[in-house]
């Protein structure tokens, strides 16, 4: 139990040199964390039966029900954490931007994430919580970028990926004003010019695509008064997609297929790890504080099963030469195993966490 407490207490430290909270507010938080990594459910309640601490229950509940009401978080720290724990702010990324949301009684909870692709997921940054049902405005995305780019700035940046939803004229022309590669989904039947000039739906120009068949048009294309280059790919069960970039390019289609990587998050967020939409907060506000515990979980996760992979035990290769796991599963169960297990070892896995952030080699026997 002492040394346990002695990792935590270290675990905070290092924490608080990234965060900048005081120690009250930071014990709170790995509490949490650690709570949350038990339960994998983002419920108050349930949270507070794993919280590493010796007060009863309803203490814990009250402790985690105040972090979100009313501290103030500086959500660009835990966006420099996030960027520095995986190498971002040395290495180049693509960045894609999505929506996930759900509905709590007459409540929409609706999250505009950015987050970097990286290894067959993407690791969230900012998020942003709207306060309405349906798709976000050309406003939200270019102040959730502007956030982004105003912090990391943009010479890393290969580009933006986005589904069919994140459409229209002021969002390509702001993004070709900041010289910000994009590669968008984009309706089929969105108007474009054929070689003659008159405008038709963009699935005409590639009406002769076969199964697995792709094409680049050559010329650009005017598209909500701006002009694109298109890609088309005609997938296995006929349907059409359509990619508009910033500049022709032959990989569009591949590095549009990126964009997939934000949909494994969400479902890391949600049923494959922490059931967020199992909350019962519906403050905007609350649930924007509250994410911080997830995202970090999340990154807790994934980094653990990289380091394992890597340095204890490969994960298994299936035939189809996919791994047998992925990144983050392999490390939350290694993470819930030593934290549920009948030998609960919450030191190791506080120091496991220690030497990822300070980027040190974990030598221990495990």
């Amino acid at each position: 139990m002492e040394s346990s407490k002695l990792q935590i207490n270290e675990l905070v430290t290092i924490l608080n040199q990234h965060f900048a909270w005081n120690k009250a507010r930071m014990d709170c938080f790995v509490g949490m964390l650690i709570g949350l990594l038990k339960t994998r459910n983002i419920n108050l309640v349930e949270m507070a039966t794993g919280f590493a601490s010796e007060a009863l229950p309803g203490s814990r509940y009250r402790r985690i029900q105040r972090f979100i009401h009313s501290y103030w978080l500086d959500y660009d720290k835990v966006a420099e954490f996030v960027m520095s724990l995986f190498g971002f702010k040395d290495t180049p990324f693509y960045l894609a931007m999505d929506r996930t949301n759900w509905q709590w009684g007459k409540k929409n909870l609706n999250i505009l994430m950015l987050a970097v692709v990286y290894k067959g997921v993407a690791v969230p940054v900012y998020w942003l919580l709207l306060d309405k049902k349906g798709n976000s405005d050309t406003r939200e995305r270019i102040a959730l970028m502007k956030r982004f780019v105003r912090q990391f700035g943009k010479e890393l940046l290969l580009g933006v990926l986005a589904d069919r939803e994140f459409i229209g004229g002021r969002w390509l022309a702001w993004l070709k004003e900041e010289s910000i590669p994009f590669y968008l989904r984009i309706k089929k039947d969105a108007k474009v010019p054929n070689r003659r000039g008159k405008p038709v739906q963009a699935k005409q120009l590639f009406q002769f695509l076969k199964p697995g068949e792709a094409l680049v048009l050559p010329d650009a294309k005017t598209m909500t008064g701006e002009a694109v280059y298109l890609a088309g790919l005609r997938l296995a069960d006929g349907e059409l997609l359509v990619v508009a970039s910033d500049k022709a390019c032959p990989g569009a289609i591949a590095i549009y297929g990126k964009r997939w990587q934000i949909e494994t998050l969400f479902a890391c967020l949600k049923g494959r790890g922490f059931n967020l939409e199992e909350t019962r907060v519906t403050d905007r506000t609350r649930i924007k504080r509250l994410l911080v515990v997830p995202v970090m979980a999340f990154c807790w996760s994934h980094r653990t099963g990289e380091w394992r992979h890597e340095a204890v035990k490969p994960i298994k290769v299936k035939k189809h030469q996919r791994l047998a796991n992925s990144f983050f599963k392999y490390g939350l169960d290694w993470l819930r195993d030593h934290l549920l297990g009948t030998m609960a070892k919450l030191s190791l896995v506080c120091q496991t966490f220690i030497h990822i952030i300070e980027n040190k080699e974990i030598i221990f026997q495990l």
